[in-house]
């Protein structure tokens, strides 16, 4: 079985574009465009690269520390332990940025199967204010379309877990859509929603899954 997560609000409370404007001072502004993008108000892809600009010159140093501050949810690193110990296949499709999804499992000293995430593009040191990769204007049900013909196995066979607007088109073509802690927009698209590792991990027990 294939297994999609997304990464900001999910797997990890943390949110990379609000840590990262922590740096130069615009932490609001990214949380306040990220909420709007969250509860589908504006197109994730507009969100992405406002918030984006608002990085422009930020030292390659600083995005670093952001990154390495990224950490996942309790809980978190034990469930994807346990779907890979039983023969899952775990993918993380996400809008965020692939360094500070890669930092946070190397904390917890675990690993998925596939990161599908964007990028920071850097020059001179400093970042560019723009944004590079899969998932700006392309969405995740394409993603994981993708992972299940990498994988060999069929929609049905696939759960996804996420929280926002951009994950519900992987949401609405999943066999099981898991929606964890969703915003009042993404609820009806959710078979079933959780609010901690603990209840997911309890789920997919109920579910055969682990």
């Amino acid at each position: 079985m294939l297994v999609a997560f997304d990464f900001d609000g999910t797997l990890s409370d943390s949110e990379m574009t609000v840590l990262l404007g922590e740096r130069n001072g615009t932490a609001q502004d990214m949380a306040d465009i990220t909420e709007r993008a969250m509860n589908d108000e504006i197109a994730y892809a507009q969100s992405l690269r406002q918030r984006c600009a608002l990085l422009e010159d930020l030292p390659e140093a600083d995005a670093q520390a952001a990154f390495d501050a990224v950490k996942l949810r309790p809980g978190a690193a034990d469930v994807i332990a346990a779907l890979r110990e039983a023969g899952h296949y775990v993918a993380i499709l996400t809008g965020g940025f692939e360094r500070g999804v890669e930092a946070a499992l190397e904390t917890e000293g675990v690993e998925v199967d596939a990161i599908v995430a964007n990028r920071l593009p850097v020059v001179d040191g400093k970042l560019t204010g723009n944004v590079r990769g899969p998932l700006i204007e392309g969405t995740k049900d394409d993603a994981l379309e993708v992972a299940t013909a990498i994988v060999g196995e069929g929609r049905d066979d696939t759960i996804a877990v996420g929280d926002g607007a951009n994950d519900l088109p992987m949401l609405e073509v999943a066999g099981l859509a898991i929606g964890f802690e969703p915003k009042p927009a993404v609820e009806p698209a959710c078979d079933v929603t959780v609010s901690t590792m603990a209840e997911l991990q309890e789920l997919l027990v109920e579910r055969n899954v682990l």
